[in-house]
């Protein structure tokens, strides 16, 4: 019996809500790969590295706002911080947001931008009007000039 399933088989209604949870993570993906033209290989580690920054960026209440309208399989793709401080700065400008993606991507700087602007365009489209603008009240002025370029 060591292969029956600690957990047990799951119901109807279980199966459903994973399925759905992959769909909806699904549409988002492809959303970001449709509007910000983003190749298949590159849209999922974007989306995880632009939108991981971004929560660093707002306040703690405002990020679970956000995250609150995320699709929850494309959350758990997300670093747990556990508690515990970010090990690395995210900054409080452009240059250092988009140097962390770029790290996060394995690109540099000046070539993320235009995936920046992506996700943001995909993520602005996913989430409410008013959830876009709590997140742009709360970035600095040079990430809120970013974060407005993809209306």
């Amino acid at each position: 019996m060591a292969d029956t399933p600690t957990g047990g088989p799951m119901s109807r209604s279980e199966k459903r809500h994973e399925s759905h949870l992959g769909r909806s993570y699904a549409v988002f993906i492809k959303h970001l790969s449709e509007v910000g033209k983003l190749e298949a290989g590159v849209v999922e580690c974007a989306a995880v590295s632009v939108i991981n920054a971004l929560l660093h960026r707002i306040q703690p209440e405002e990020a679970k706002d956000l995250e609150a309208q995320l699709p929850r399989k494309l959350l758990e793709f997300l670093p747990k911080e556990e508690g515990k401080k970010p090990a690395r700065k995210y900054g409080r400008t452009r240059d250092d947001f988009l140097r962390v993606v770029a790290e996060d991507l394995g690109k540099d700087a000046s070539e993320v931008e235009t995936l920046v602007r992506a996700v943001f365009l995909g993520l602005r489209e996913h989430i409410s009007e008013g959830e876009a603008q709590d997140v742009e009240s709360n970035l600095p002025p040079d990430l809120q000039d970013l974060w407005r370029r993809t209306q």
